[in-house]
């Protein structure tokens, strides 16, 4: 693994191989658990919060993936330009947190999951912290053959097997709720917060997404699948746990689901989703996160890092509170939607899509700004964090995502557009 930008030759990623990334790391039983969080809205109003939150969150995802494939850089690398190369670190720092706890809290609904599967065999089956290490264990050994060609035939296999289960636990699902799910009610969550709880999906995976672009071999190809791939599938998702919470007002509409399919004598078939679709969709914060240390420092190789990453993150998972998902979900919107809101924006709109590769490097460049960092991207960032945190703690029925990116995004082009005006 190395920092510096991907030349064309190695590249070798296709859009098939995009859209079964993307597909296998929405299946998720964590993308469930958050659909049925919008079970107050009442279905049609969380259906179609659901459609417009993906539509907007997974355009912003695949624009942040664009900045990887049109330079091959790697996500916090593509930070630069905007922040400055020590101010990138910030932002580096940040999301090997938030991986980590990703990372963790998967593999804590994975372990449940795995725990109740197992009660009726009995003995160890039947801890969620046996599956917690065996299914973190799978996961660094997952993330450390990336891209390696074992790594893609397990990833299509597993990926398709996985959305076969998928269809089996959507049929069992429908067959056993029937349409009662359709009626109208009255929704108890405002629209515009239950629009936050989608966005913040796909949004937590822009600090990430630039790590696997930057391998593809055309950017149009990677963009639309790595949108649809995440789209259909992640949507279908929380279509899943929103139509769960709203019949049962079960509060782990995966595990529910899980255990209806045991039931009916599917045991097998939701244990390899258990422990498949966490693998899937837990490996990419193991190697983004080291990925992010490489950004900050190269003192630490990139496979120890991931054994330190994939260890700890098991080591939390044994005490992390799951019960503060929700809280985290809306921390992860405040810190990273208005970041890159002022990242697309430096680069869509001021920079044209054209960057200096040698200068993401170089710290008597154009990017090192103040002592490394540009104090006016951190400035207009911090302000779009502490909106969206006032917003969500005074509970307005606006939503946080959509206001923070947006002042923090207008800010810097008006600020840094003056800064051109009078350097002229």
């Amino acid at each position: 693994m190395d920092i510096k930008p991907v030349s064309l030759s190695k590249r070798n990623l296709g859009g098939i191989d995009f859209f079964l990334l993307w597909a296998g790391v929405a299946i998720s039983l964590a993308e469930i658990w958050a659909g049925g969080y919008l079970a107050p809205m009442g279905f049609w109003l969380g259906f179609l919060a659901i459609i417009i939150g993906h539509v907007i969150g997974n355009t912003l995802m695949g624009l942040g993936g664009i900045m990887g494939s049109d330079h091959g850089i790697m996500s916090m690398v593509s930070v630069r330009p905007s922040f400055g190369i020590r101010g990138s670190g910030l932002a580096a720092i940040l999301n090997i947190i938030q991986l980590v706890g990703w990372a963790s809290i998967m593999l804590i609904i994975g372990g449940r999951a795995g725990a109740m599967l197992g009660q009726s065999t009995g003995g160890i089956l039947a801890y969620s912290q046996f599956w917690i290490v065996i299914i973190g264990l799978g996961t660094l050994i997952w993330a450390l053959f990336t891209g390696k060609t074992i790594w893609k035939v397990l990833q299509v296999v597993s990926v398709i097997c996985l959305m076969l289960i998928i269809m089996a636990m959507t049929f069992v699902s429908f067959a056993e709720y029937g349409l009662g799910i359709f009626k109208p009610r009255s929704g108890d969550m405002p629209f515009m917060l239950g629009l936050d709880f989608v966005i913040v999906m796909p949004i937590s995976w822009i600090p990430l997404v630039a790590d696997y672009s930057r391998f593809s071999k055309n950017t149009k190809s990677a963009f639309w699948n790595t949108w649809w791939g995440y789209f259909i599938v992640s949507s279908w998702m929380y279509i899943l746990g929103l139509v769960a919470t709203l019949v049962t007002g079960e509060t782990e509409p995966g595990i529910l689901i899980l255990k209806m399919m045991g039931t009916l004598g599917l045991a097998l078939p939701a244990l390899a989703m258990v422990v498949f679709s966490t693998i899937t969709s837990d490996f990419p914060d193991i190697y983004s996160a080291t990925c992010s240390m490489l950004n900050i420092s190269q003192k630490i190789s990139a496979k120890t890092f991931m054994w330190i990453v994939g260890i700890f993150s098991i080591l939390v998972a044994m005490v992390f509170p799951a019960d503060k998902y929700e809280t985290f979900l809306l921390f992860i919107g405040s810190m990273f939607i208005p970041l890159f809101g002022v990242v697309l924006t430096d680069y869509f709109l001021l920079r044209k899509r054209k960057i200096n590769t040698a200068a993401l490097f170089d710290p008597n460049g154009e990017y090192w700004y103040y002592k490394g960092f540009n104090i006016t991207a951190i400035l207009c960032w911090a302000i779009g964090f502490v909106l969206y945190q006032f917003i969500t703690t005074m509970g307005y029925s606006m939503g946080g995502s959509l206001p923070s990116m947006f002042v923090s995004a207008a800010l810097y082009y008006i600020f840094t557009s003056e800064k051109q005006v009078a350097s002229r």
